[in-house]
């Protein structure tokens, strides 16, 4: 006899995935961990919130680094308002989401919160990626983008996970 509907064990018709199932956490080939997708996710859509605990940025000074080992592998997600997600401390699957100059998705930030969005359609198994676009104050020297070294691979690779510097506008 089947099993009543209502049975964990019953077959279930396939359903529409809630957003927090299309994606999993997983070692990457670029750097740690990495997101995946396991379900397709289309173009614009909204996969997950960048989620942590919202901190001064003179707190997230005071707890730098969060790894002595790594000093610049952070968790911090910057706001428009100067204040900063710390996403070591309530953060969710968002964290793992890994830099490529050549992004699958954007970070989108309403009301101080932010969202990761899909720039294109994203096939199952393919990690997603945002540019980190780090700002750092002063001269981005040899040696700093060393330190924020980017390992994506994209033919219009930067090398580096720092923003690019803001070009002189030419006086006409």
């Amino acid at each position: 006899m089947p099993a009543p509907a209502e049975s964990p064990s019953a077959p279930q018709a396939p359903a529409k995935l809630r957003r927090r199932d299309r994606i999993e956490v997983r070692q990457s080939g670029v750097h740690g961990r990495g997101v995946y997708a396991v379900a397709p996710i289309a173009k614009g859509k909204k996969i997950i919130e960048y989620k942590g605990e919202h901190i001064s940025w003179k707190e997230a000074l005071r707890r730098h680094p969060h790894d002595p080992s790594d000093p610049n592998h952070t968790f911090y997600f910057s706001l428009e308002d100067g204040s900063v997600i710390d996403a070591k401390y309530g953060g969710n699957r968002a964290r793992w989401i890994n830099h490529a100059c050549k992004p699958n998705c954007e970070a989108r930030e309403k009301d101080g919160r932010v969202f990761i969005h899909a720039l294109r359609d994203i096939e199952p198994g393919e990690e997603l990626f945002y540019d980190y676009g780090l700002v750092i104050e002063g001269r981005q020297t040899k040696a700093l983008k060393e330190q924020f070294a980017c390992r994506c691979g994209a033919k219009n690779c930067r090398g580096t996970m720092l923003a690019p510097p803001e070009k002189k506008k030419k006086k006409k």
